[in-house]
């Protein structure tokens, strides 16, 4: 018996080597240990290239997953309710009686299932506003709904809203004014920090899951100097709440977006410098545009009312949907979250009026956005990370609704382009972009461009950053071949998602001036409109 030496086992297993014949025994050895040597080699290679390819290092700073929940939420429902309500006012002098507090007919089931009804999945209450009247019995003053006639003086807003919230999947959050101009010890710096805090731990104790924690620097003229803690506040809540951001004008979770028209800067940045911001003293083009070099991640959010006032007034009107809509592409369109002021009514309800404007705005926003027209294209890129064998990168990628997959580029190119070819010709007006923001924030500018009838590209619209999502409008063109090109970005820009739909409800006319290089358009919108056809 001949006992195969290793050798011979290599040499069997190459078909071609075993059916030659040599002259010469050893350069037939010869030639097979270099084939050996060199299938070997292949063979290693193969097992080393048929590893995946890491994913792109994030670029800093970059969101915490409570961050990332907020932004996915969109848009959420703010609920300015309490004694105003009933008085007419908007800020109240914190004199008024609490039996003018008396909504007989309240029903925060109903507040729960019209946010949810329009989209909203987020609703945040004013537990305490300027006045210092308080939505729940609080331990710490008895100017609360305990002194009111409302339920005999044994209801709790906050109670009711959180349980129907619970049960509805929808989130909770809850706005405690720091401003008190009914408590005597508000302008006393530790007596008045110790009540706040109080309060805020009832709150945070006794209804379950608190989602977010608003607060600002609301102030009026000549009031009590005051000096608030903010900086123990927020360790206290996010101990207490965990899982809660914080909004105020510099974060430390959510900034303001510096206005209360509900519109972020055309340029918007998630990234922000906290030391460069203070509460109730921001500077209003660094709070909507954020800082390209900012050291923290502290996205905006557009606050905004449906009617001219935050408390609900008889004499005033809610906006059309669509100036929602276009509240819409300004805000969560560039890379903020949307905060809808809905006041519910004296009898505690939110008004029928206001219901059949945030109907249509959802039917209006179902019907542009239900169909992205570029999952009808064949798409590619001018290069795929991992040389184009990876298909965790790939350009298909951007079809895919949500942010945990994306495109990346090869490392270390200069164009970074996608293409979308079409089968027919196409007509649209919105583009829709969204980044990996779990990656960092990296694009800068980029533009879109759509190939004429003459075999020509032509620009079709331009913008600055993107973030969690960007939305252009623009005048229609039609296509059967576009491209996306990135400009510039701060590290290899990656894309999660790209939207292309036609809105037919708003009209466009140029404007001359470009602002920040972004957007050179605006949008017209009939606000005589009372029905939509879908």
């Amino acid at each position: 018996m001949i006992k195969k030496t290793a050798t011979d086992d290599q040499h069997s297993q190459i078909p071609f080597i075993a059916n030659l014949k040599f002259s010469q025994p050893s350069l037939s050895k010869c030639i097979l240990i270099i084939l050996t040597i060199t299938v070997n080699s292949l063979e290693s290679q193969a097992s080393v290239s048929s590893h995946p390819t890491p994913p792109p290092i994030p670029i800093l700073p970059i969101p915490t997953s409570h961050q990332i929940s907020w932004q996915l939420t969109e848009m959420a429902f703010f609920l300015h309710f309490g004694t105003n309500t009933f008085t007419d006012r908007e800020w109240g002098t914190g004199h008024a009686d609490p039996s003018v507090f008396n909504p007989t007919s309240l029903n925060a089931t109903q507040w729960v299932n019209v946010a949810k009804d329009a989209g909203f999945s987020r609703v945040i209450l004013t537990t305490k506003h300027h006045d210092g009247f308080c939505l729940w019995p609080s331990d710490y003053t008895d100017y609360s709904v305990k002194s009111s006639p409302w339920k005999n003086g044994t209801g709790d807003v906050v109670k009711e809203l959180a349980e129907v919230a619970r049960i509805a999947g929808v989130q909770l959050g809850l706005y405690l004014s720091p401003w008190d101009r009914h408590e005597p010890c508000y302008g006393k710096t530790i007596e008045y920090n110790e009540f706040y805090l109080g309060q805020m731990t009832e709150l945070l104790t006794r209804y379950g899951e608190v989602r977010e924690v608003w607060l600002d620097g609301a102030k009026g003229e000549g009031e009590k100097y005051m000096e608030y803690f903010f900086e123990d506040w927020f360790s206290v809540i996010h101990q207490l709440q965990p899982g809660a951001v914080i909004f105020s004008d510099a974060g430390p979770d959510v900034r303001w977006v510096g206005d209360e028209g509900g519109v972020a800067g055309t340029t918007c940045w998630s990234l922000f410098n906290r030391s460069a911001a203070k509460i109730g003293d921001t500077d209003s083009q660094y709070s909507g545009e954020g800082d390209p070099f900012g050291h923290d991640w502290v996205p905006a959010e557009c606050d905004v009312s449906i009617r001219p006032g935050w408390f609900w007034h008889p004499s005033e009107a809610p906006k059309s949907a669509l100036t929602l809509l276009d509240l819409y592409y300004k805000s969560v369109g560039r890379n903020c979250l949307l905060l809808l002021n809905v006041p519910p009514n004296s009898s505690g309800l939110i008004s029928q009026e206001d219901i059949q404007v945030l109907q249509e705005f959802s039917q209006i926003r179902k019907s542009i956005f239900s169909h992205n027209l570029a999952k009808g294209a064949s798409i590619y890129a001018s290069s795929t990370r991992g040389n184009g064998h990876d298909c965790r990168y790939g350009s298909q990628n951007v079809l895919e609704e949500g942010i945990y997959s994306y495109w990346a580029p090869d490392e270390a190119r200069s164009n970074w382009i996608l293409y979308l070819d079409f089968q027919e010709v196409i007509t649209f007006n919105v583009l829709m972009v969204q980044e990996p923001i779990q990656m960092g924030q990296r694009i800068i500018a980029f533009h879109l461009e759509v190939l004429n009838e003459e075999g020509k590209w032509k620009v079709a619209t331009k913008g600055t950053t993107v973030g969690y999502k960007r939305l252009l409008l623009f005048p229609s063109v039609k296509t059967s071949h576009l491209r996306l090109i990135v400009d510039r970005s701060r590290a290899d820009p990656l894309i999660s998602y790209i939207g292309i739909y036609m809105d037919p409800f708003s009209v466009f006319k140029s404007v001359p001036k470009v602002v920040n290089g972004s957007e050179p358009l605006q949008q017209i919108t009939n606000r005589s409109s009372k029905s939509y056809s879908m």
